[in-house]
């Protein structure tokens, strides 16, 4: 989708996008390959047009950095079709109090290339392990990560790197009319978890962490199957989320349009 998007430059908006849809300027190329345009003035045109073709050549690098500071944070999801391949899911769990009155981060969950991985606080949880297992990610997913997992890594590991594009599923569905969070969308969409973590919530995560603490061995593999049930839906939510977001700009109808005509 993001080849297809202009309404991410400046002084563009759906409306003027659609406008180069409805022209046959469908996609960046076309866009560098035509040196004029109906739908907005010469000027405007030719700094969209130089503005294009600077995210172009970074997209062919596969340099995400560009977009996660270019790109406003709401339109990252037109990313995920082209980095699928190289997203991260991300959850973390905590022991229930914020950074700043001895909160700590328990586990972090990472689900990338069809593998899930925990770091554990207390067995291979650092800042250097979180950067090493983010390594190669080009958009990161999370369920409300950027009003809570990201801010909290950050408080805890300052070091951390974390520009990259950040696909949030928790705006991303509320655009489209869901409400509630994480588990209840997920019911929406149909998707399961097994019955040892099924209507647990992250207050439960909590209670798992401290009995694990006071030497429960079975409620950290529970923990780890909670967070992992949190991680791994996060991908299949992103598909769906992002297939229904593509169809709602209508660029869809536009491609179909032109493909017919045989002129693109």
């Amino acid at each position: 989708m993001i080849k297809h998007t202009f309404s991410i430059f400046d002084g563009i908006g759906e409306k003027t996008e659609q406008r180069f849809w409805r022209e046959g300027i469908l996609s960046w190329e076309d866009m560098l390959e035509r040196e004029r345009a109906v739908a907005i003035s010469q000027p405007r045109y030719d700094l969209v047009r130089e503005s294009v073709c600077y995210l172009y050549e970074e997209l062919c690098r596969k340099n995400p950095e560009p977009f996660a500071t270019y790109v406003r944070l709401r339109d990252h999801w037109r990313l995920f079709e082209r980095f699928k391949d190289t997203v991260a899911c991300l959850d973390i769990e905590t022991n229930g109090f914020h950074p700043e009155r001895g909160g700590k981060v328990t586990v972090v969950g990472i689900y990338k290339s069809g593998e899930y991985r925990a770091l554990v606080r207390g067995d291979g949880l650092t800042e250097q392990s979180v950067q090493e297992a983010l390594e190669g990610v080009n958009l990161l997913v999370t369920f409300f990560g950027t009003g809570f997992d990201i801010p909290f890594l950050k408080k805890v590991y300052p070091g951390l790197d974390l520009r990259i594009p950040h696909f949030d599923l928790s705006f991303a569905a509320r655009k489209l009319g869901f409400k509630g969070g994480l588990k209840k969308i997920e019911v929406q969409f149909g998707l399961c978890r097994s019955e040892e973590v099924e209507g647990m919530n992250g207050y439960d995560a909590v209670l798992l962490w401290r009995a694990w603490q006071r030497g429960d061995t079975g409620s950290l593999e529970k923990l780890v199957e909670y967070n992992r049930a949190d991680t791994e839906n996060l991908f299949y939510l992103a598909e769906r989320l992002y297939n229904m977001l593509r169809k709602a700009t209508g660029i869809e109808r536009y491609l179909n349009e032109w493909a017919q005509t045989g002129l693109c």
